[in-house]
């Protein structure tokens, strides 16, 4: 479904991504873990075309995605959950999800319906305003959000990020489900061991690098993973 090739991105004159190369199949989730600084959302903007990479290729579908605007990509069927699950603090839970719809909005009763299912606390507060809700609210609706434009492939970036333990666990139970019901993951992550347990593989990337790759139960069992990211 989605193949990036050899690719490098610079931020001004530093070098952040070198030569970066991975595959993700339609049903997957695949994992893309590593250290804070290692590149991880910067390949996520690069892929996105919020960044454009100084060589190499994105390849979505067969066609190639680089060098497109953000907004033609989003059309191709790709959707992101940003960090720290940004949503539009000033607009209600409805009007965000709206939002989400731009590019399917003759369908967008259809995609309400399916979020509210997914997500029955954002039904409830369907008229409330987005920055009076919870973090794991936040995230929530930032999730619901991709998934209003119906996407084949949706990115999220640290979607555990600065949650309490029992919502993390309830946010990788809502992307295991949004994977069982069609919609293919590509999945940056600093909490390694959750996302090696959900994902089917995993890229580890350092220092802008891709060092490791493989399925994830190997992975878990690797003794870099183990000393590096699981403290063993």
């Amino acid at each position: 479904m989605l193949e990036v090739q050899d690719l490098k991105t610079f931020y001004g004159k530093i070098q952040v991504l070198w030569g970066v190369s991975l595959q993700v199949q339609e049903g997957e989730i695949v994992a893309i873990v590593g250290p804070n600084g290692a590149g991880k959302t910067t390949l996520l903007n690069s892929i996105l075309g919020l960044v454009r990479p100084t060589s190499g290729s994105v390849t979505f579908l067969g066609r190639r995605i680089d060098g497109l605007p953000s907004y033609a990509i989003a059309e191709q069927g790709i959707s992101v959950v940003p960090e720290s699950g940004r949503v539009f603090p000033d607009m209600n839970v409805r009007e965000n999800l709206e939002m989400g719809a731009y590019y399917a909005w003759e369908r967008r009763k259809e995609a309400l319906a399916y979020v509210y299912q997914l997500f029955p606390r954002l039904k409830e507060r369907e008229r409330q305003l987005a920055r009076t809700l919870s973090g794991g609210e936040r995230q929530m609706l930032a999730i619901a959000r991709a998934l209003m434009s119906r996407p084949r492939l949706c990115l999220f970036d640290e979607p555990s990020y600065g949650l309490a333990p029992l919502m993390v666990r309830e946010i990788f139970e809502i992307v295991q489900k949004i994977r069982e019901q069609g919609v293919t993951v590509l999945l940056v992550e600093q909490n390694v061991r959750r996302a090696l347990e959900i994902a089917d593989r995993a890229y580890v990337l350092e220092n802008g690098r891709i060092c490791m790759e493989g399925e994830c139960t190997e992975l878990l069992e690797s003794d870099h993973i183990r000393r590096a990211y699981l403290g063993m």
